[in-house]
């Protein structure tokens, strides 16, 4: 599975109330948790996002609560995954649970803002088409990607049921 986007780029300890605030946890509507996705650190953040971005970050990513509503708003804000030097432990299962692709790269701190990249999750490698440069992450496991196809663990129950 190949992925590619522009990158919007942040630093370390990026917590779940910077990506969605409390106060928008009365919803839990993809598209409107979306439109308020990382305001409180980056108020035009939503309107240069075009579908199919991609968030590159520093350490212990989506640190805080743990809340699954962090990863839904990325994802209703377009994002189509998330590279970062770490992730917090509870980001990692929410992400997986709504099909959200995620990986970990020593090599975030070099993506710059605006970097076009293509990620090849079967491989394992991130093209930075911008700077021309490959970096290696981990490779997404199969499973994990039929989850990101499918939509999320919800949606590929449901699909693996009607088979």
């Amino acid at each position: 599975m190949i992925i590619k986007g522009k990158v919007h780029k942040f630093g370390d300890d990026i917590n779940t109330d910077d990506i969605i605030s409390a106060k928008y946890l009365v919803s839990t509507d993809a598209k409107e948790l979306g439109a308020h996705c990382l305001e409180a650190i980056a108020p035009d953040f939503v309107k240069k996002v075009t579908p199919g971005d991609i968030i590159v970050a520093g350490n212990n990513f989506g640190c805080g609560s743990s809340r699954e509503h962090a990863p839904v708003a990325i994802k209703g804000a377009g994002i189509q995954a998330v590279i970062a030097k770490s992730f917090a432990a509870i980001f990692f299962r929410n992400a997986i649970n709504i099909g959200l692709p995620f990986l970990e790269s020593d090599d975030a701190t070099k993506i710059k803002e605006g970097d076009l990249i293509e990620i090849d999750l079967d491989g394992g490698i991130i093209k930075n088409l911008t700077q021309n440069v490959t970096y290696k992450t981990q490779e997404f496991p199969e499973f994990l990607q039929a989850l990101v196809k499918e939509g999320g663990l919800l949606n590929w129950i449901k699909a693996k049921k009607e088979r």
